[in-house]
């Protein structure tokens, strides 16, 4: 099998490699006596998740102390700002133009 290296270096793998392997998004890269030996990766959600976790310093402790405060029924209680109306606007006519407002004249007095 034979794969063309593009000028930003991107290969399209052959169809019958990738199904052989089973298809993946990832490839793991790696050099070994001058070759170039792409293995496929299966990243696991949950796996992704833990690491993430683990970056942001964040244990099972306070996992738990997260869900229990999303469960708690004061937080389906909490009060509910509602959105401020939107100011009128006329609608803009095709072309770009604003649409002329009809205008009354109110009687003296009115």
């Amino acid at each position: 099998m034979l794969a063309k290296l593009t000028s930003k270096n991107q290969l399209t793998l052959p169809k019958a490699a990738v199904q052989a392997v089973g298809i993946a998004d990832y490839f793991d890269v790696a050099v070994h006596e001058g070759q170039i030996v792409l293995t496929p990766v299966r990243i696991q959600r949950g796996d992704a998740v833990r690491a993430k976790l683990a970056a942001l310093g964040l244990g099972g402790a306070d996992v738990a102390d997260a869900v229990a405060w999303a469960r708690s029924e004061a937080v389906g209680r909490a009060p509910v700002a509602a959105e401020p109306a939107a100011p009128y606007r006329a609608a803009a006519a095709p072309g770009g133009r604003r649409a002329a407002a009809s205008k009354k004249k109110l009687a003296p007095g009115a």
